[in-house]
């Protein structure tokens, strides 16, 4: 009998993993996390609304359930929160949907991807195109209520998907930003015309860039209506798929508490300031499905243009990083900011807010980025496409687990012997703190591992089931000073009550030999 004959739930559970049309989740028998009420407390609160989220987080299925909200599909929503809350008479409006990733900006210019995104547009809504047009959307809009007699819903989905897809060619994001500001430039001027306008994205670019005038759009990226309407949260997990995280505890041995412990370890922990924190949905549901932790969210869109600006820009420890509510919600990409990018796609979160300084703490959201991110981020240091340090992680982890530190110097003296030559240059401090930084990193996701502990500023703290390392690395110093540092800050100390073994390791790097050339155990 295989896994499903004895797992039935996983065959009567249809996960939506990739669906984002409302109607066909609904008809189709998948399970939707009802999140009815969030959408109805920020439509009840304004008329102009704009929300940033990273990629696959939900932005579209959330459109798709609007537009089926003021279609009046009151039949789709039987069940939900919402069904008897909404006016579906009162509330019914032609909406008009505009999806930019359907738009074919790649094969012509943006202007005229966008008439012929539009045409499209005006042919579903069942209107007679204009033969000139000045500007397609305001003759859309304006033909729309002459039409209906009614005011529109205004849906834009991926607004920013046009400069996005040019990060790395600076001209044509720029050409396609001009495109898009004159695009945009009607909206206020159509007040008159709309009912409601909600405009999704991956980035917050600045009003003025895009949005000028429109001085009533209302950011939710921050605002606590908005804090857990996409992702789900922990108790939702727990309400909807507790059954499934029950048959997958089973099938490995372990009981449910701990598989749930790793699922959020795994996938857990974006925040947008609030201190509840949900799961990215497209990776959770891949678990499910799949019932083995990977890296599902991260192996959809590789960032590889962004990982070696963070390179170029010497960032190789984005944990811990404290920014403003400018910082996170305006995208400049003349200049690029890559904290401010590494938030608004998803490889940082918000850790923690501070009202009274208006600060925001960034840090990873879980395992599968930090793991992710820095397994590439080693592998553009190192100029390794063959990406080789996940195999050398581990054998790093069974030395410590064996207390064999001349094989843990080898394995790290053989990392630095990879860096080409020319990249050494003018770098050894750089490259050197950077390859310490990211080989103990990974190494936290197989052992505990603690890079620049809490507990002080030693270089690493390792724990095995036997053992308890601090490691100290100089630079042209000497091992004896680095070992004698760990002493003299107590760096073990706060683990005087473990009955594991304690060592502290000193080691210092060669600038001249680009090796770690002398190491001492106390």
């Amino acid at each position: 009998m295989d896994s499903d004959e004895k797992s039935p739930i996983f065959v009567a559970m249809k996960l939506p993993i990739g669906i984002q049309d409302f109607a066909e989740i609904r008809t189709g028998g998948y399970v939707y996390v009802d999140k009815t009420q969030h959408i109805h407390r920020f439509l009840d609160s304004g008329k102009y609304f704009f929300l940033s989220r990273p990629r696959r987080f939900g932005k579209s299925l959330l459109l798709s359930t609007m537009h089926e909200l003021y279609c009046g599909s009151q039949e789709l929503f039987k069940g939900l929160w919402i069904e008897d809350k909404w006016d579906w008479e009162a509330n019914k409006r032609p909406v008009v949907w505009l999806k930019f990733a359907s738009f074919q900006y790649k094969d012509y210019p943006l202007r005229d991807a966008i008439f012929a995104g539009l045409a499209k547009e005006t042919e579903r809504l069942g209107i007679s195109p204009a033969k000139d047009m000045a500007h397609p959307l305001q003759d859309l809009l304006q033909k729309i209520n002459d039409h209906y007699g009614q005011k529109a819903v205004l849906l834009i989905d991926e607004y920013d998907k046009p400069i996005i897809d040019y990060l790395d060619d600076i001209p044509q994001a720029e050409a396609n930003r001009d495109t898009l500001k004159w695009f945009y430039s009607i909206l206020k001027d159509s007040d008159a015309l709309l009912e409601k306008i909600f405009i999704t994205g991956v980035s917050a670019f600045s009003k003025v860039s895009i949005f000028s005038d429109m001085n009533h759009l209302s950011n939710l990226t921050l605002h606590r209506n908005a804090y857990t309407l996409l992702g789900i949260t922990h108790t939702e997990l727990l309400d909807y798929f507790t059954d499934q995280l029950q048959v997958i505890a089973d099938e490995i041995g372990v009981s449910l508490a701990e598989i749930i412990a790793q699922t959020a370890r795994w996938y857990n922990g974006y925040s947008w300031g609030s201190h509840e924190r949900v799961y990215n949905p497209f990776s959770l549901l891949s678990f499910l499905n799949g019932r083995q932790f990977q890296n599902f969210w991260f192996e959809t869109g590789t960032p590889t243009f962004l990982v070696r600006e963070m390179k170029r820009r010497k960032i190789y420890d984005a944990s811990n990083r404290q920014q403003t509510s400018g910082d996170l919600t305006n995208f400049d990409f003349t200049r690029l900011n890559p904290i401010t990018v590494l938030f608004q796609t998803g490889y940082l979160t918000v850790k923690k807010y501070e009202p009274e300084d208006l600060l925001y703490t960034l840090d990873y959201p879980n395992q599968e980025v930090r793991f992710s991110l820095e397994q590439l981020l080693m592998s553009i240091y190192l100029d390794d496409p063959l990406n080789e340090s996940v195999p050398r992680v581990v054998k790093l982890r069974d030395a410590l687990r064996r207390q064999d530190l001349d094989e843990v110097f080898n394995l790290l003296n053989a990392t630095l012997a990879e860096i080409p030559y020319d990249l050494w240059h003018n770098e050894d401090e750089h490259f050197f703190h950077a390859l310490i930084h990211l080989t103990f990193s990974l190494l936290g996701t197989y052992i505990r591992s603690e890079v620049h502990s809490a507990r002080g500023r030693c270089d690493a703290i390792v724990e095995t089931a036997d053992y308890l390392y601090a490691f100290e690395f100089k630079l042209d110093k000497s091992a004896a000073e680095a070992l004698q540092h760990i002493r003299d800050k107590g760096y073990l100390a706060p683990y005087a009550d473990s009955v594991k073994t304690k060592i502290a390791v000193g080691a210092n790097f060669s600038a001249k030999t680009k090796r770690i050339e002398e190491w001492l155990v106390g």
